[in-house]
């Protein structure tokens, strides 16, 4: 167990349990780091008694650092959606939403139970909503690409321009009526709505597919009490996914890069425009060039981060990281590997796997099977590929625009440095933007000068100081069982693992329990990473340990040998994306990028779920 666990005992029901949000003092020079947040986003005193009796895990999978106010969008939206889809759109009967806080810095969740008396009033109504949407797919998935793409098209059509000296005169003389600074604000208004739009409808599928994948589960858990849960996650693997196409055009761009003699150009990439040159001027550089273009507009709207954070740099405007990534496939393939995904090797193995286990049944059971798994093959893409069009394409041409206006304010004077934005609350920046406005309508300086850059330092050196510590697994005692099945899948919080990480569970010194996510067995050095920045000093043949992994790590997969993650379950992107690049992985192990450092001897078994260190 960590040391950064804290473990004590509730004399409430006599079990083991993990500090009180209530007993965590701030890390220094992090005190009064509450007011930052909305009120309802923190643990507030005379709420005590309530918010004691959650249990809350911190979801480090999807927020592993902390969250900036402004960024206080990304849980707000999405969480809040899942539940709206959970709860009141599609009302599975046995799930609601979750219920949010920030502690910390960081972002803990809480699941909310179904009264068991209303599970069964709700069955006939999921099952005519869920209904309609599985027996409809393709055409309703059709129309939801649609639907995002002309969302995704109203964002990039928003302007944040500093406002003029004077209203052009064709406005005036048009008899417009109406000033460049209502545009503004509405503006701003609208990529608000748009970033919230967007996040429905990346639940609007997201749910079914989780829903459709735990029926396939639990009917097999029923059917074949001792099958693995790896064995039913197999069965739905080797599936084409448009989250792997931004990998797949990077090692086009290889292939062609050396197929074409343009190696030599690839010697520094740190100056994207210096080198795309050469290659435009090189007699041989026409197709690399070309391929490059078609690629830009949707595939490189993708980042290395995972799209909640604003500092998350995406391909689109920092070709450097691409160039990069393409750099490193020609050294493998000049070295001789292989650097395709051979999805028909995992196609192979699923079929194996599913037909050794449909020889076990027979009749209406056999039936009632061969369905529920082809139901759950059909949606389960949608489970990555929303990943793409969401957290990478959407939220990539929303963090720009912000950081337009951010920059806009910036030159007003607002902040000292251009991204400054992101310490203040959205609805903070609604205030000083409109403060912006009106100064320049009545023809006065703003106040927000005056104001906002030493508030924006001080609340600069409070996110510093919450970065220094890392956050506790979860608050609160836990429940006597975990049945909330997202809570479950996605994330991996299951009674064995809280026993492990308050270090009740059976497990060896020496060695870590966590989920087995992706099948295989590998033993190497660890390298440990916290951050997309540091993807640079993976290096080959090594263990990737991380808080989290990010779908759009896929270009150093092929450097590695393994990945453990210290949060996520079955359904995580960290376990499926491994699953479908034949990596072996553990995930959900509480503490592993605390307790290996760099350079650490592991053995990965993603057979079994445990992590050893040789060292």
């Amino acid at each position: 167990m960590s040391q950064a666990t804290t473990v004590t005992e509730s004399p409430a029901v006599g079990r083991s349990s993990f500090p009180s949000p209530y007993e965590l003092a701030a890390p220094a020079g992090a005190e009064g780091w509450q007011d930052l947040y909305a009120y309802n986003l923190v643990f507030q005193q005379n709420r005590r008694d309530v918010e004691e009796r959650k249990f809350w895990f911190c979801d480090s999978q999807h927020w592993p650092t902390v969250t900036k106010p402004f960024e206080t969008i990304g849980f707000e939206f999405a969480v809040g959606c899942l539940g709206q889809y959970n709860a009141r759109q599609l009302l599975i009967p046995t799930a609601n939403g979750i219920e949010y806080r920030i502690h910390n810095g960081y972002v803990f969740m809480s699941p909310v139970a179904v009264d068991p008396e209303h599970i069964e009033a709700r069955v006939p109504q999921f099952m005519q909503r869920a209904g309609h949407y599985f027996q409809n797919w393709e055409n309703l998935l059709e129309n939801w690409h649609v639907k995002l793409k002309g969302t995704i098209a109203e964002l990039e059509a928003l302007d944040f321009s500093a406002l003029p000296d004077v209203i052009p005169v064709d406005d005036v003389l048009s008899g417009k009526g109406v000033g460049p600074a209502s545009e503004l604000l509405e503006n701003y208004d609208r990529l608000i709505t748009l970033a919230y739009r967007a996040w429905q409808y990346h639940f609007e599928f997201l749910n079914l597919g989780y829903v459709a994948y735990l029926d396939l589960f639990m009917f097999c858990k029923e059917v074949f009490p001792r099958i693995s849960d790896l064995a039913i996650a197999t069965m739905v693997q080797g599936v084409d996914m448009e989250l792997f196409r931004p990998d797949d055009e990077l090692k086009k761009l290889a292939k062609i890069a050396v197929r074409d003699d343009l190696v030599s150009l690839f010697a520094d990439v740190s100056d994207a425009e210096a080198t795309l040159a050469a290659i435009g001027a090189h007699p041989a550089g026409a197709e690399f060039i070309s391929t490059w273009q078609d690629a830009q507009d949707p595939w490189f709207n993708f980042t290395t981060g995972n799209g909640f954070y604003a500092h998350d740099e995406y391909w689109r405007d920092n070709p450097s990281q691409p160039l990069a990534f393409v750099k490193g496939y020609i050294d493998r393939l000049l070295s001789g590997a292989d650097i395709d995904r051979h999805v028909d090797e995992l196609v192979a193995e699923r079929d194996r796997i599913t037909e050794e286990y449909a020889e076990l049944l027979s009749g209406e059971t056999l039936e009632t099977f061969r369905g529920k798994l082809g139901l759950a093959r059909t949606v389960y893409p949608y489970v990555e590929n929303h990943n793409f069009y969401i957290e990478h394409w959407t939220m990539g041409v929303f963090w720009r625009k912000a950081r337009q206006l951010s920059a806009v304010l910036h030159g007003a004077g607002f902040w000292t440095q251009p991204q400054d934005m992101f310490y203040l609350r959205r609805d903070e920046v609604r205030e000083a933007l409109f403060d912006y406005v009106n100064g320049w309508m009545v023809g006065a300086p703003a106040i927000g000068p005056d104001y906002w850059p030493d508030e924006v330092e001080r609340r600069r050196g409070i996110v510093a100081a919450l970065q220094t510590e890392r956050p506790q697994p979860a608050l609160n005692t836990p429940p006597a069982v975990i049945t909330e099945p997202f809570t479950l899948m996605l994330w991996g919080i299951t009674d064995d693992q809280i026993a492990n990480w308050l270090g009740k569970g059976d497990v060896p010194e020496g060695t870590l329990k966590g989920m087995a996510a992706s099948p295989g067995v590998a033993e190497g050095p660890a390298r440990v990473i916290s951050s997309a920045e540091q993807l640079s000093e993976v290096q080959d043949g090594e263990i990737l340990v991380a808080p989290v992994t990010a779908p759009s790590w896929g270009p150093i997969f092929g450097k590695i040998r393994a990945t453990v993650t210290d949060i996520g379950g079955m359904m995580s992107h960290a376990a499926i994306v491994c699953r479908e690049y034949g990596m072996p992985a553990v995930t959900g192990t509480g503490t592993a990028s605390v307790e290996i450092r760099t350079g650490m001897r592991v053995r990965v078994d993603g057979h079994h779920g445990t992590v050893t260190i040789l060292d």
